[in-house]
């Protein structure tokens, strides 16, 4: 209770009490801290001077003369709780009392904490207040007022927190109660009071102290009794009466590893106030305000939101323990690493495993068999038993079945063949304090020994898209013969004009056109399209020749026509465009179905662009592909309704970045110049008419005349346009 409480003024002979002061030196002489005029109160002095905490307080009743000192509440551990006066629990009106107080509570509020409450389990209660005769107790000056177990279990026949525990649950089940426990009986609260939640103090002070068999040992112990205790544990970082989270384990890799674990093991997670925003103050209950003026540490928030808020998402695959699985890590020489904490769980279709090593040190090894952990065996007992990880994933045991899984840290994808994985377990190299969420497993049958080829090639390693990886290897020979016309070399021939590579185009786009028609398993006749081809080639001769083509604003000016750069794109321009006419889709569609993107984007990037600049010049060439006459035929179609018709393409709208702003449509100005350059010279390409690039062109000047005035705002762009 508090000092200064109804109790102490109305029920004295409730609390823990002497006659006289424990100790000659104690003096009384400070303020009356009392409001009621029948009794006054005093703290000793030394609390006034901040020279010591005494375990009493001086209580004087100013009716009757009587004088007692009241114990303040106290643990042991360090200093009493000097704004607290110690009930006095062998009295069953005070256990009564308490208990009314405590349901009363539960009729206006569904959760309860309760502080401290490892101070009433019995043994501990006894230890502190009324110890075994001939030892000096936890409480100084309280041995000479010691019991024997005995005397102490008549007085104090039940824990008083299963009375609670049996009393809530009875008459106002909706209650959850969540208990402070420390002193290693988070697991005696639960198995033997029956407390729906207690706070697990072990899980913050033994990671951070690197205790880390010892925190094994505690986990396996309960696994071994009952793993349903594990999931009433709260596991936190930091609490009101703790160092902050990033004082006791920084905001490196350490921190983020026990984070990751206090959020992928069953129970409850608590995050402490700041402890996301990475404020170092320590606070407390008592604390009105903060006293340092901090700020959020951004990096800190986006680690999270990267590492930790998805698995927060996945707390139903997490927070149960039928499921629940702890491995031992062995090393090459058979030992068990202590250091590393590996666990799995299985809600449903999904599958986890957690892996952390809280120790500044290398370390490598096998996951394969598991801690033992207690089922049931019917009629009310328990057995021992022990799984492979395999068994605690459902893994199959078949040469031909393979199981992709991502990690969430790194967003690496992993592939792992079923035998492999019965046979041997999963092996794991691992550097100072490095963590795995090993998420979003699922099961290939791999009839064609595809996934067996993948899974050689990676041997072990990470990439961030098996199935891509597939496709890609699937799709080799037509990326293959793409690069045969494209690479440098050959380009650097063909800009040359060298005769012999001339001819060897067509051999070259014969190829690459025959190997997109055995993908799709095509009908079509490719003869057409390699004579269109190889006369589009031709025809560039014409392009590099006009001079109309540096005409129209700064980016057409600034291009030198005979690079390498614009020769590869051009090229590229007229072997995309035919793709239709094999299969029967889009041009974008079919670019993006064989992933030619990503070859022309390695492509670009050696003729010396920049990562953005040949991303930026992949997605123009993808749309210049579908547009094989430009702008369209001047004679036939305004150049107004040409390009409001192109601007409807969702691939060109992204790539100008239309962005509204105030009911305003605006677009890039260098991007669209460089659209409509391209545009230009498709066309020119394109066309069958010798002299055709001045009608061409005539459109297309228009158009960048009217961007000069546009001030780049879409509307404005068409409605200067005729």
């Amino acid at each position: 209770m508090g000092v200064y409480s109804k109790w102490v003024i109305e029920h004295p002979d409730w609390f823990i009490q002497l006659d006289y002061p424990p100790y000659p030196g104690y003096n009384f002489s400070g303020p009356d801290i009392s409001n009621d005029e029948r009794v006054s109160i005093q703290i000793e002095d030394g609390y006034w001077t901040k020279r010591d905490a005494a375990v009493v307080f001086k209580r004087y009743d100013k009716h009757t003369g009587s004088t007692k000192y009241m114990y303040h509440g106290n643990d042991g551990t360090s200093m009493p709780w000097n704004d607290t006066a110690q009930l006095n629990f062998l009295k069953e009106e005070v256990r009564e009392a308490v208990i009314q107080s405590i349901l009363n509570v539960a009729r206006h509020f569904s959760i309860i904490r309760l502080d401290a409450a490892m101070t009433l389990a019995k043994r501990h209660y006894q230890r502190l207040w009324f110890p075994h005769p001939g030892t000096g107790g936890g409480i100084p000056s309280r041995a000479e007022n010691g019991l024997s177990t005995e005397d102490f279990n008549r007085l104090m026949p039940r824990e008083f927190w299963r009375e609670v525990v049996d009393r809530v649950n009875k008459e106002l089940p909706d209650t959850l109660l969540l208990a402070e426990a420390f002193w290693l009986m988070e697991g005696f609260f639960v198995r033997t009071l029956g407390m729906h939640r207690v706070y697990n103090s072990s899980f913050m002070n033994m990671l951070k102290m690197e205790e880390n068999q010892k925190y094994r040992q505690v986990v396996k112990n309960i696994l071994e009794f009952n793993p349903q205790i594990l999931k009433r544990f709260v596991n936190f970082q930091n609490n009101p009466d703790e160092e902050t989270a990033v004082a006791q384990f920084g905001k490196g890799d350490k921190y983020f590893g026990v984070c990751l674990m206090m959020v992928t093991m069953p129970g409850l997670p608590m995050f402490g106030h700041g402890q996301i925003e990475g404020f170092a103050e320590k606070y407390g209950m008592e604390y009105r305000k903060a006293y340092r003026d901090e700020e959020t540490d951004w990096d800190l928030v986006k680690r999270h939101e990267a590492d930790i808020f998805p698995l927060m998402k996945k707390r139903h695959l997490f927070s149960e323990v039928d499921n629940f699985l702890m491995y031992d890590f062995y090393r090459n020489d058979g030992s068990v690493d202590e250091n590393v904490f590996a666990f799995s769980n299985i809600c449903g279709g999904e599958k986890g495993l957690i892996i952390y090593h809280n120790k500044y040190a290398s370390t490598s090894g096998w996951i394969k068999s598991s801690c033992a952990v207690s089922v049931e065996s019917g009629r009310g007992k328990r057995h021992l038993i022990r799984k492979t990880l395999a068994e605690g994933l459902n893994i199959k045991n078949s040469e031909n079945t393979f199981y992709l899984f991502r990690d969430y840290k790194s967003g690496l994808q992993y592939i792992r063949n079923g035998r492999e994985l019965h046979e041997k377990g999963l092996f794991l190299g691992l550097e100072a304090y490095q963590y795995h969420s090993f998420l979003d497993f699922s099961e290939i049958e791999d009839t064609k020994g595809r996934y067996r080829e993948i899974a050689r090639l990676l041997d072990g390693k990470g990439v961030y898209d098996i199935r891509e990886m597939l496709r890609e290897m699937i799709l080799s020979p037509v990326h293959n013969s793409l690069c045969n016309i494209i690479n440098n070399h050959f380009i650097k021939e063909l800009l040359e004009q060298d005769k012999k590579a001339a001819e060897d185009f067509r051999n070259r786009a014969e190829g690459f056109y025959n190997t997109v028609k055995a993908y799709y398993e095509s009908p079509a006749d490719i003869k057409n399209t390699v004579e269109d081809a190889e006369r589009e080639f031709n025809s560039l001769a014409d392009v590099l020749k006009s001079p109309k083509t540096e005409k129209p604003g700064k980016y057409m000016r600034s291009q030198n026509l005979n690079s390498p750069a614009f020769f590869k794109k051009a090229v590229l321009i007229i072997l995309l465009k035919h793709l239709k006419e094999i299969h029967r889709a889009e041009n974008t569609r079919i670019i993006e179905e064989l992933l030619l993107e990503k070859v022309i984007f390695r492509e670009l990037k050696e003729t010396g662009q920049d990562d953005l600049a040949a991303s930026q010049d992949s997605l123009l060439l993808k749309i210049v592909s579908s547009y094989p006459e430009g702008l369209g035929d001047p004679k036939t179609e305004k150049p107004k309704d040409a390009l409001t018709r192109v601007f409807k393409d969702g691939f060109v709208s992204h790539y100008l970045d239309f962005n509204e702003y105030e009911s305003i449509l605006w677009f890039n100005k260098e991007k669209f110049e460089t659209l409509l350059y391209w545009l230009f010279i498709t066309a020119v390409i394109n066309s069958r008419k010798p002299g055709e690039s001045a009608n061409l062109y005539k459109p297309v000047s228009e158009i960048y005349k009217a961007l000069q005035k546009s001030a780049y705002k879409v509307n404005k762009l068409l409605e200067l346009i005729a």
